[in-house]
């Protein structure tokens, strides 16, 4: 396994804490509740607005209420789970195998110091609720941000043990890689994850089965429809809720050609089309959000104005990617139900 990122832990709170009222506030409940092992169940995680509710009299049923688009925003938290040497990308001046890359993984230490922290405050502001995918390496460095992540309402999700490729492992291997992930997870924030997303959404052929077996139900790593949909995988049905590469903040990494007024203008065409289609048939928006890139202060504020435009509209659902494939799943008969063959064959998740 290669060497990973392990700055001192105490440095880590040490910066995060005095910026952060909500640690002290909630410090001794978390710690409290952590000790019993309950800290956030399903009902207690899902506020009065953003759990799913029945479609209101008339409405299409496409969303809670008859809300004609669902915006869901992923937050990958990420900072602290790759390897402290040979990731690459920040800087195009190679540097020697096996040398730390110093720049690099201050890079990613934003995303926990700096991109999440202004994040929640953000979803804060728009009373949104995002799924946070996690990798198990990253919030070990940092748990009390994970915990506030919970706190706070929003869904904690797995993202792998550390920041690395697993479809490259046996299927027990991956299997383990996975199930680590989920634990930590469970053990930092008292929420068993539900949901997965794998790194550069490369997974196993396997994959579907692999989750299933583990618990989960729905999985991130397809970009190839505008709302979710189920595929039956051992007589059961799993969900897939897509994500999306387009308006994914990483396609610019490393800020090379990013243009803010043009991401903000991409963000808003893209919801203008889905909103006006989706009143006659289910559409859902997703956003993707990088802990070290949307969470910095210029990308924040573009996204704080795309919010408040979304917010203007009426029957708008932002969702966490857990609710909408509960919902997914309680209304099957406005889904679309793919019966695929093997992945080895069709080139996308399917039944092995």
């Amino acid at each position: 396994m290669q060497d990973r990122l392990d700055p001192d832990a105490a440095g880590v709170h040490a910066s995060i804490a005095p910026r952060r009222n909500f640690l002290a506030q909630a410090g001794g409940a978390v710690a409290g509740a952590l000790a019993t092992g309950a800290l956030f169940g399903e009902a207690a995680a899902q506020s009065a607005d953003t759990a799913p509710r029945a479609a209101t009299a008339g409405g299409k049923g496409f969303w809670p209420n008859g809300a004609r688009l669902a915006v869901s925003v992923s937050m990958m938290f990420e900072g602290g789970g790759q390897p402290i040497s040979g990731v690459g990308g920040l800087i195009p001046e190679p540097i020697d195998k096996g040398v730390p890359d110093f720049p690099t993984n201050a890079y990613f230490a934003y995303g926990y110091y700096e991109g999440i922290p202004r994040a929640l405050d953000l979803f804060d502001k728009h009373n949104i609720k995002v799924s946070s995918f996690m990798i198990g390496e990253a919030i070990k460095k940092a748990p009390e941000l994970a915990q506030e992540i919970a706190r706070r309402g929003h869904e904690v999700a797995a993202h792998g043990r550390i920041w690395a490729n697993s479809y490259n492992l046996s299927r027990s291997e991956e299997k383990r890689f996975i199930a680590d992930s989920a634990e930590v997870i469970h053990r930092i924030t008292g929420q068993q994850p539900v949901g997965w997303n794998a790194y550069f959404l490369r997974n196993s052929v396997h994959i579907l089965e692999t989750l299933q077996e583990l618990g989960f139900i729905y999985h991130i790593d397809e970009p190839s429809h505008d709302e979710p949909f189920i595929i039956p995988v051992k007589g059961k049905d799993f969900v897939t809720v897509p994500y999306t590469l387009h308006l994914n903040d990483i396609s610019a990494f490393p800020f090379e050609g990013y243009n803010p007024m043009a991401y903000e203008q991409a963000l808003k065409d893209e919801f203008d089309q889905l909103y006006e289609e989706g009143a006659t048939r289910r559409r859902m928006m997703l956003v993707g959000f990088h802990d070290r890139i949307n969470g910095h202060a210029n990308r924040v504020r573009v996204l704080d104005r795309f919010f408040s435009y979304a917010r203007s509209k009426p029957d708008v659902w932002f969702a966490r990617k857990d609710e909408i494939a509960r919902w997914v799943l309680a209304h099957r008969a406005d889904t679309p139900v793919l019966q695929r063959g093997p992945a080895a064959i069709s080139g996308l998740p399917g039944p092995g």
